[in-house]
């Protein structure tokens, strides 16, 4: 389930093979340095196994929250061939309420120091 500055999703274990998860990803805007970024807490358990970590991404690399989300999630258990961008629509409205929060336009630039 999506509301806005939760993201909820959940898959139970069908088959003994399966991977269940049960994965909570909280956001809010956080000040940098320089600029507003999104400070992010994700939290739940995977196959069983409990975890919890926060990760900040600054403004112009905030869009890109799944990717870490991702890698956060496949270091606890996660297989890589776990689609979290097929959430029946949830990402989408997740993006565009990280979009809305920092006042993101399409065409914004990235700084290249964000890049190395």
């Amino acid at each position: 389930m999506f509301e806005p500055g939760h993201l909820h999703i959940a898959r139970p274990a069908l088959q003994p093979d399966d991977v269940g998860y049960d994965i909570h990803l909280r956001y809010e805007v956080s000040q940098t340095d320089s600029d507003a970024g999104m400070h992010f807490t994700m939290d739940g358990d995977i196959n069983g196994k409990p975890f919890n970590e926060t990760f900040d991404l600054p403004k112009d690399l905030a869009y890109n929250f799944a990717s870490e989300a991702s890698r956060i999630a496949e270091k606890h258990g996660l297989p890589k061939d776990t689609d979290l961008h097929a959430m029946g629509g949830q990402y989408d409205a997740m993006f565009e309420d990280i979009r809305d929060k920092l006042d993101l336009k399409s065409g914004d630039a990235v700084k290249p120091e964000h890049l190395e």
